[in-house]
């Protein structure tokens, strides 16, 4: 009896587990499925019941997965992929399910998701999940299917597809930068202190620690909004003040090292067609739009 417990799998257990681990908590997880905290509990004791293996632990920091977990969760993934596409039916194997990317804001708002969102209609049975984040995702723990970050990571069973070159520059309206270069004193706009970590707000804050910043935003897609206002000088990528007709690039004497960018996925999902799809078309948009990174 105790073996046939071991075996018998209820979906809505997995499903559960599957957003705990890319959750980390038991609050997210229940705002997520719109359940209770004691649900989501019981849910994932009852898949730990099921297979006879522990597959989280509750840390201070959150919920983690156990060795068990990981593996776990590597099935699970593939379930609901599998899920996915027999809810659309079984077509013509063209690429379908759900595909989730994680990218910084300033790259989902400013350049992402005007050229992501068209794919929907050239690709019917594919539903594409754009979330912006600036922390790092875990591929492996499925928080994301792709995810587009800066600098290559050094661990992981991760491949890493080089994309672009970003380079960054201070961006503002024709008037503030005319104010600063007749020997005005620069009135800024930066990310919020809880942000300060970030490469360019600690390049900013050490090349010019006196400087008012007079607004501060999360992204750099809203800083640029700010600059167009005449608020101040925005230290944004290229890609966005090239794109804002209102700004052009005002020459402070130096600006933070170009930094490169990559294309994430996991080693083990390189046959599935509809993460093989969605990465080749953002390489694409990447190699199209060069000239508006460097």
């Amino acid at each position: 009896m105790t073996e046939q417990k071991r075996t018998d799998l209820d979906w809505q257990d997995v499903r559960v587990f599957v957003a705990l681990a890319r959750q980390g908590s038991l609050s997210a997880t229940a705002r997520m499925l719109s359940v209770n905290h004691a649900t989501v509990a019981r849910r994932v004791q009852s898949l730990e019941q099921a297979l006879g293996e522990k597959l989280v632990e509750r840390r201070p920091e959150g919920y983690v997965l156990t060795a068990a977990g990981t593996q776990a969760l590597m099935a699970a993934s593939d379930m609901e992929q599998a899920a996915q596409t027999l809810r659309r039916g079984l077509a013509d194997g063209s690429p379908s399910g759900l595909v989730r990317i994680s990218s910084s804001p300033g790259l989902s708002a400013g350049f992402l998701a005007s050229r992501l969102a068209p794919l929907a209609l050239r690709y019917p049975q594919l539903d594409i999940d754009l979330a912006p984040a600036l922390r790092s995702v875990s591929l492996e723990r499925h928080e994301a299917d792709i995810a587009i970050r800066v600098d290559k990571p050094k661990d992981g069973d991760i491949v890493a597809r080089p994309l672009t070159t970003m380079g960054y520059a201070f961006y503002g309206t024709e008037e503030t930068c005319r104010s600063v270069e007749a020997g005005g004193e620069p009135v800024l706009i930066g990310f919020n202190e809880a942000d300060g970590y970030i490469t360019q707000a600690a390049w900013m804050s050490q090349r010019f620690p006196r400087a008012r910043v007079a607004f501060r935003a999360r992204d750099q897609f809203l800083q640029s909004i700010a600059a167009q206002a005449g608020v101040g000088l925005a230290l944004i990528p290229h890609y966005i003040g090239r794109s804002t007709p209102l700004l052009r690039i005002c020459d402070l004497g130096s600006v933070p090292a170009a930094r490169d960018v990559y294309l994430l996925t996991r080693s083990r999902d390189r046959k599935d067609a509809s993460i093989r799809v969605i990465a080749d078309e953002i390489v694409s948009m990447f190699e199209q739009a060069r000239d508006l990174f460097r």
